[in-house]
């Protein structure tokens, strides 16, 4: 009787650990879309436990239980603003390369993928609390490279086509920023400033827009601003020219477009926020200066 009991209760134990073997393994391969937006909601507001609870649930219940407004507080204390310093958006935020991908998230996050858009709604935020208008294009770059059958090399037309629309619905727009991705590894990508993991920053300008020194300008007073308040974290400006390179990135647009490079494909989401939000803090701090 008791050695009965006894295979039972190991019998019992090896389903319970064969059922969470096969859970975690079923968990992990599982690939839930969560929009960039919703990404950033969640590392800004930190709340890890809503979070979970809304990701385990699109295994059960339908997509729209994601639709869940996260740090309210901040949005009610936004619209309770009696002035912003803007009326109208003035930052156009857009990716030429939609997307550049960085580390995937750990395993309680089920492998969301997040890309370089979710920079845009990090900065967008930060500037907004700030007070200025921001505009985060969300047209897909691919639709427009499908649409007039040009491969990837013409992303840049593409989000030229983006620029000159939204500066047409908006002509208050004035800074242009094309967020990107580097391509080297982590160790590269990655520097330590006050016990905190920071994603590099590498400004790129390109030399064939004849009018390239005021971009450049413009770029060196946000890389000056960098190197003064988070020392190390900006790895400088690279200038591109010649075959091979595209050498105008669509700064030719305007003297205040800029093309800023966060991380690599081996960052983590936590070392990203904290790139973007000490870029948001120089470039706020540049722009004020212009008004």
């Amino acid at each position: 009787m008791k050695k009965r009991k006894k295979k039972k209760s190991i019998y019992l134990i090896f389903l319970f650990l064969l059922t969470i073997y096969l859970t975690y393994n079923y968990l992990d391969t599982k690939t839930i879309n969560i929009e960039q937006k919703e990404l950033v909601k969640y590392i800004l507001n930190k709340d890890k436990t809503s979070y979970l609870v809304n990701k385990l649930s699109t295994l059960f219940i339908p997509k729209n239980f994601l639709k869940k407004t996260y740090y309210t507080n901040d949005k009610k204390k936004k619209l309770e603003k009696e002035l912003t310093i803007t009326k109208e958006p003035i930052i156009y935020i857009y990716n030429s390369h939609q997307t550049e991908e960085y580390m995937p998230t750990s395993f309680v996050e089920y492998s969301v993928r997040p890309t370089v858009e979710m920079n845009n709604y990090i900065l967008e935020e930060k500037f907004e609390n700030e007070g200025f208008i921001t505009y985060v294009e969300e047209e897909r770059i691919k639709e427009i490279l499908n649409k007039n059958n040009w491969n990837y090399a013409g992303s840049y037309l593409a989000s030229r086509t983006l620029l000159e629309k939204r500066k047409q619905e908006h002509p208050s727009l004035k800074y242009f920023i094309d967020v990107h991705r580097d391509s080297l590894p982590k160790s590269r990508t990655t520097v330590t400033i006050n016990k905190k993991d920071y994603a590099t920053i590498l400004f790129i300008v390109g030399l064939e827009n004849k009018n390239y020194q005021e971009n450049l300008s413009f770029t060196e007073k946000i890389n000056n601003k960098l190197n003064e308040k988070y020392p190390s974290l900006s790895k400088g400006i690279y200038k591109k020219e010649g075959e091979g390179v595209n050498g105008v990135y669509n700064q030719d647009f305007s003297p205040r477009t800029i093309l800023v490079e966060m991380g690599g494909p081996e960052n983590s989401i936590e070392e990203v926020l904290n790139t973007s939000l000490a870029f948001s803090d120089c470039f706020l701090e540049v722009i004020k200066d212009e008004l």
